[in-house]
């Protein structure tokens, strides 16, 4: 196996590890949403016994965790993603 075969199998790799790292980070968000519309309520109450926290800012709190994972699991999985698929396709030509 030469240097480009090695790097190229190496990108391969790491382009599968964060394509699954994004699905599983989707997959959290998902899940953090779906748990926020069903249990919100249970959720803010117990929250609430814990911290003084309204319900205004329990959603935003959830809202705008839910934006910064989003975001972080773009900026950080999905793009370089894109990036390592396109450096490959390009080795191909």
């Amino acid at each position: 196996m030469n240097e480009s075969s090695s790097f190229k199998s190496g990108l391969e790799i790491l382009s599968r590890i964060l394509i699954r790292c994004f699905v599983l980070g989707a997959v959290f968000i998902t899940l953090w949403f779906i748990f926020f519309l069903v249990g919100g309520e249970l959720g803010y109450t117990m929250h609430a016994k814990w911290f003084q926290i309204s319900r205004h800012e329990y959603d935003l709190l959830n809202y705008y965790g839910m934006a910064f994972v989003k975001g972080c699991n773009f900026l950080f999985f999905l793009f370089p993603y894109i990036a390592i698929r396109m450096v490959l396709r390009r080795k191909r030509e």
